[in-house]
């Protein structure tokens, strides 16, 4: 609090693009209770989904930019003048990946090198955090990943997640800016997009449950993630550009769970056996699988003083509870 006759400090400002996302949403409900000034970046004529920050569309400003026009990007940097930049846009399903593979390199790695070259034309002050991703492991060199392992990544999205993530990396150390990027393992909601297998297991058992679907076709039933919940893990990102010296951390819960078992967990929440009910499909398989990514988050534990709160179980019930009253809601209209 500022002593009598001193100015009151001004809120920090942060500027977040993807901010209709899953993580984006999140951020900005963490930043507003931090007592920020929350700028949230949208594309021109963007027929983006503003359903995930209805709930605080009053309480932050729209800004209108694209992550593939450079001079738009450093306008809107000088018409806001964050302190912070949190680079949550991409194109981030791994399936869209290999139909769209161009426009993934263009937005999930080069749009991240226009972002910092716009930083460092306007003000190299201002810190940045870039979203790495565990897909950069695919084929895991070993188990667990922490930010020490290679990466080898298994398709379009995870290549230029390695893009995105390495040239963060040269601006920091070439223009001795404060660029981070946070690793984060798979994390989930009930704002996850309904097209991610988490959300489609939480939806499809839930719409089994009330009639309203038969069957629900999966990939590869086998395959094993570290899932935690995005509400804990933006914390962990705004962690990251509170610290003297930008470094890079992995993000995760340190626990792998398979398909199949996010799919007994969510089916059991509507007291149905999900193997009754699910069906492994090979057309929803991977042209290039990755079977198992685990991550060691112990810097994070230590150096941040980050940890999840939410357990696997307690965000499937999350998950799939969203889902039964969404649809009960839907219902009734």
């Amino acid at each position: 609090m500022a002593r009598k006759g001193e100015p009151k400090s001004q809120p920090k400002k942060a500027l977040i693009t993807g901010i209709t996302g899953q993580d984006g949403s999140y951020l900005a409900d963490f930043l507003l209770s931090k007592g920020y000034t929350v700028y949230g970046m949208v594309r021109r004529a963007s027929t983006e989904n503003f359903e995930r920050i209805e709930h605080i569309r009053s309480k932050i400003q729209l800004v209108q930019a694209d992550l593939l026009d450079q001079l738009s990007i450093i306008e809107i940097i000088e018409e806001t003048q964050p302190e912070e930049i949190y680079n949550l846009a991409s194109q981030s399903f791994v399936p869209t990946s290999w139909s769209q593979p161009t426009l993934t390199g263009e937005f999930t790695a080069l749009g991240v090198t226009k972002m910092l070259e716009a930083i460092k034309l306007v003000n190299r002050k201002i810190r940045f955090y870039q979203a790495s991703s565990s897909e950069m492991f695919g084929r895991v060199r070993e188990v667990p990943q922490n930010e020490n392992t290679a990466f080898y990544p298994r398709s379009p999205y995870g290549v230029a997640k390695v893009y995105g993530h390495f040239i963060t990396v040269n601006y920091r150390e070439s223009y001795d800016m404060f660029c981070v990027s946070g690793i984060l393992f798979n994390h989930e909601s009930p704002r996850r997009g309904l097209e991610f297998v988490t959300r489609k297991i939480s939806d499809g058992a839930a719409r089994i449950k009330l009639g309203l679907g038969k069957e629900l076709r999966l990939g590869n039933l086998d395959a094993s993630r570290d899932w935690g919940f995005a509400g804990d893990y933006v914390v962990a990102m705004w962690m990251m550009l509170q610290q003297d010296h930008p470094e890079d951390f992995v993000v995760a819960t340190g626990e792998a769970h398979a398909v199949r078992d996010f799919c007994e967990l969510a089916f059991d929440r509507v007291g149905l056996n999900w193997e009754e009910y699910v069906v492994s499909d090979e057309k929803y398989f991977r042209p290039a699988e990755v079977h198992q990514l685990l991550g060691d988050s112990s810097k994070a534990r230590q150096k941040l003083g980050w940890k999840p709160k939410v357990t696997f179980e307690s965000l499937v019930q999350m998950m799939v509870d969203a889902d039964l009253k969404r649809l009960k809601r839907a219902a009734k209209k």
